[in-house]
């Protein structure tokens, strides 16, 4: 086959096929070309694949049409220069795959990386550089990268002469085509640098400059070609910096509505009625859980085959009769599906079996207190844990419980009190008490939450050393991802108010709703030692 008859597949088409292409001894012409693709062109930038209307991206995502036009807008006409940008939300909220499809549907020039894959600056530039350079790694190059960069500086120079020549081969293209193809064209001089994940820059190590740094390319690079479009699952304020640079602009997506998430899970159903009273059964409760896609998603594909058992034709439009007697055939397993839907950083459950007749006999009376008749995930325990000592203690003993030897355990010799002494502080903490729980604002909330955090971190190492290794395990994305968002579900569920602003501050403060018994269950199951941190 010539040269100018081979069909041109984009970059990203590429990616999903070649893995699925089986190689064929017989057809060795056919295995070559599956194996050595043609080299990428500058058309490769552009996302591959048909283009896409708003009215059908609009469609494709319920409840993100606010979101989708606001971006579009941000993005502008053809040739428009933006300010960065800074898409945020929870997890499985669309973020990505919105500003994908968004550049799709422009049919804008773009390129993206995730520092999940690119888990450490070096491997994050040099992805971005093989991309804009066109450069394919290989058995015929040695799978090599087309730039070694480790450090920023090499970085912005390395880019900046990456960008300048994409930009002109752009607009070397453009001169070529006149008026009528232009308008069909629509890639223009822009280019795009999509960074994904970026809270997981924080847990790398020199974050501290790191972060600044990405968020400063936009005045280090000076090129109006370029726009920058940062992901997160935390909010902005979290990134915040004494380094100045010019803020991006906020995108937020909330998390889905129950009407929302209905239509994402009616769509590409075969029976429509019956998956809807499915729904009508199983979204709500689930929805008082969690609302992440994802979750629902995996929890939703087992419990619909439990709920379908008693039919023998999954075509049935099922009648009130027939609801009723699914409903009571399925009702004993949703309470358990619900206990799974978490995924909760603790022993597994061969462990748990292995080791709960030697917990029984062990202390049983600690097994009724770590247990919860609620479910919680790991950061909204400690969060919790975090707003009862900011609610009970003063806020001039924080310095003191919190020092990075350990807190209050640490206890250093003293004379013996007398007993006015006793007497006086036994009248303070009464009258502590008679006050009830005290306000405090966010910073003081997040500085005890990152102090116990930290504490926990090294109590547990001390238990895997003890017990051979069957501690807890690393939560993904460290706990400090969705501190601000597990913050508003605890202020939702009345475990945490908003109090007052404060006159002087001009901050809101809040303040902690829950018992002492309860706080102490919560912190058992975390392991946290927190009677060591209580003013008494």
């Amino acid at each position: 086959m010539d040269k100018e008859e081979t069909p041109q597949i984009t970059r990203r088409t590429t990616r999903s096929l070649a893995s699925a292409t089986a190689l064929n001894p017989d057809n060795v012409a056919e295995t070559t070309r599956v194996i050595n693709p043609d080299p990428p062109t500058i058309n490769d930038l552009v996302f591959g694949g048909e283009p896409i209307s708003l009215d059908d991206l609009i469609s494709k995502f319920p409840g993100r049409s606010s979101q989708i036009l606001e971006i579009v807008h941000l993005l502008g006409p053809l040739n428009s220069p933006m300010l960065p940008l800074f898409v945020y939300g929870g997890a499985s909220t669309g973020k990505t795959s919105i500003v994908l499809q968004i550049l799709r549907h422009l049919n804008r020039p773009f390129v993206y990386s995730s520092c999940v894959t690119c888990y450490n600056p070096r491997i994050l530039f040099e992805s971005i550089l093989n991309q804009l350079l066109l450069h394919r790694k290989n058995a015929e190059n040695g799978y090599s990268n087309a730039k070694r960069c480790e450090r920023p500086s090499d970085f912005v120079n390395f880019l900046r002469e990456a960008l300048t020549n994409v930009i002109n081969n752009f607009k070397r293209n453009l001169e070529k085509l006149n008026s009528s193809e232009l308008a069909g064209q629509g890639t223009g001089n822009m280019i795009y640098l999509v960074f994904d994940n970026v809270q997981l820059v924080r847990a790398w190590d020199k974050s501290s400059t790191i972060v600044p740094f990405l968020f400063n390319l936009y005045d280090l690079l000076k090129l109006p070609e370029v726009g920058l479009i940062f992901i997160s699952n935390t909010s902005p304020d979290t990134f915040y910096s004494n380094m100045g640079y010019v803020e991006p602009i906020p995108v937020y997506f909330p998390d889905y509505k129950e009407d929302d998430l209905r239509q994402i899970f009616m769509r590409n159903q075969p029976n429509r009625k019956l998956y809807s009273s499915f729904l009508d059964v199983v979204l709500r409760p689930f929805c008082r859980i969690t609302r992440q896609m994802d979750e629902l998603s995996t929890a939703f594909k087992p419990l619909f085959e439990k709920y379908c058992e008693p039919l023998n034709d999954l075509e049935v439009v099922p009648n009130e009769d027939m609801k009723r007697r699914l409903f009571s055939h399925f009702q004993p397993h949703i309470s358990s599906s619900l206990n799974e839907i978490f995924k909760i950083p603790s022993l597994t459950y061969s462990e748990v079996n292995d080791n709960k007749d030697t917990k029984r006999k062990g202390n049983p009376k600690n097994l009724g207190l770590i247990e919860l008749d609620f479910h919680m995930s790991t950061c909204a325990k400690y969060l919790l844990v975090s707003a009862f000592l900011a609610s009970r203690n003063p806020a001039t003993l924080d310095a003191s419980l919190f020092d990075s030897r350990g807190g209050s355990d640490n206890r250093k010799c003293k004379r013996k009190a007398s007993e006015k002494a006793r007497e006086k502080k036994e009248t303070a903490e009464q009258e502590l008490l008679m006050k009830g729980p005290g306000t405090f604002p966010l910073e003081r909330l997040l500085a005890i939450f990152q102090c116990i955090t930290s504490v926990a971190e090294d109590y547990i190492d001390e238990e895997e050393e003890r017990n051979c290794g069957l501690g807890l395990q690393e939560e993904d994305g460290g706990l400090m991802s969705d501190v601000l968002l597990q913050l508003s579900s605890l202020c939702n569920a009345s475990f945490i108010i908003k109090g007052a602003s404060c006159p002087l501050e001009g901050s809101t403060r809040y303040r902690s709703t829950v018992s002492e018994d309860l706080a102490l269950k919560v912190a058992r199951s975390i392991k946290f030692p927190l009677s060591k941190y209580l003013y008494r």
